[in-house]
């Protein structure tokens, strides 16, 4: 008789090969997933509004001491309710793959911030030498791994790997855009930090009422043609801000389509995408497949940050560029793209024609995340394959 030990050893591969079929508790999890997205979207639709009233009351300084009290809140909450999804042949963190997945995004994200070209000489090009060399050890690593914190072999799964795409995309228009958004509204528009806030809620609040109509579109026609749908319409949202901002007449009543279109695609992609990610996979395998949506996100988050930055300052140099001969041009398009529009006095220019500089630059950013946003709809669309529940 076989023993058990040899049994469990001798464990049949998991099946992340392409599989669409509905999981046993799939209702319940798209209704644990409209319920998550509600909660999200309170705090990112009121989250930027709270933080002005905090600035403008009190200081800068408690809009990072009031999160030490909603952490401690959170803590307790997840300790007392969360039960965890483990793999029990998982003994150990996968260091070597943190380390160089770290090392080449770190890399990355300091050339695009740099905004500079390699050269020879250039110490920096060694720095981008070790991040190549750093993302072609993570990819031999994991794959060698025996439980890898990226385990490609979940890339057969067709709607994982769609999920992935969308989780992705968000990253590459959305959430970046979320930092560089206010700049816009209160450097270009001229609105003070609450009223901007306010502004903020029409691009953020759509998420909060849009996520339990995402889950049951999810569950009634599946990924392949919720998620495209949703990152069409978030592409469609920065077009169409891209069209009021550099419109004749730009004020808060032309962007809000924009914003509410693109708050909508947001919210019809989100909790989808979480959800067919931790679905597509057996439930030992979950907490791997979050983790990768989550590292998917971050990843794509760091690198557009510093992307959408750079594509901002070179729109507003290029703006300035025949205008400010002789000047620190360099020293102005930064603080331009920053909204310090004083700062073009120095330069004899005047705050309009900073104001068209950093109109042009939101212009580039915009079309970016739309394009972006577009091009993943495309390709997540093409991956998931045709609707199937």
């Amino acid at each position: 008789m076989q023993h058990e030990s040899e049994r469990g050893d001798r464990r049949e591969p998991q099946p992340v090969a392409d599989i669409d079929h509905v999981g046993r508790g799939e209702p319940e999890r798209g209704t644990a997933f409209g319920w998550w997205g509600i909660v999200f979207g309170f705090g990112l639709g009121f989250g930027p509004l709270v933080g002005s009233v905090i600035v403008a009351a009190l200081s800068w300084e408690w809009v990072f001491l009031v999160h030490v009290l909603l952490a401690l809140v959170a803590l307790g909450l997840a300790r007392a309710g969360v039960v965890e999804s483990r793999d029990p042949h998982a003994r150990r963190i996968d260091g070597p793959g943190i380390a160089t997945l770290s090392l080449a995004v770190f890399s990355l994200v300091y050339l695009i911030t740099r905004g500079q070209p390699l050269r020879l000489d250039d110490p920096a090009s060694l720095l981008a030498l070790a991040g190549a060399v750093s993302l072609v050890t993570f990819v031999v690593v994991e794959t060698r791994a025996e439980r890898p914190m990226f385990d490609f072999a979940a890339f057969r799964n067709r709607r994982f790997s769609g999920a992935l795409l969308g989780s992705s995309a968000m990253n590459f228009s959305f959430w970046p855009f979320v930092i560089y958004l206010p700049i816009y509204v209160q450097a270009v528009l001229g609105y003070d930090s609450v009223t901007a806030g306010l502004v903020l809620l029409a691009y953020t609040l759509p998420t909060l009422v849009v996520p339990p109509l995402a889950e049951r579109l999810l569950l009634r026609y599946g990924p392949g043609l919720v998620i495209p749908l949703g990152l069409f319409t978030l592409g469609a949202g920065f077009l169409l801000m891209r069209l009021a901002a550099t419109g004749a007449q730009t004020g808060w009543p032309t962007l809000l389509p924009g914003c509410i279109l693109a708050g909508t695609g947001l919210g019809l992609t989100n909790t989808p995408v979480t959800n067919t990610a931790t679905g597509a996979l057996p439930p030992e395998r979950a907490g791997m497949a979050s983790g990768m949506d989550m590292s998917a996100r971050m990843i794509a988050l760091a690198v557009n940050i510093a992307l959408m930055g750079f594509l901002l300052l070179q729109g507003v140099r290029s703006g300035l560029g025949p205008l400010a001969q002789g000047t620190a041009l360099d020293a102005l398009a930064e603080a331009v793209a920053a909204g310090n529009l004083a700062a073009a006095g120095a330069a004899d220019l005047t705050e309009a024609v900073a104001r068209q500089a950093l109109v042009r630059g939101f212009g580039g950013v915009m079309l970016y995340g739309g394009l972006c946003a577009w091009a993943f709809a495309g390709a997540s669309r093409l991956v998931l394959g045709r609707n199937r529940r």
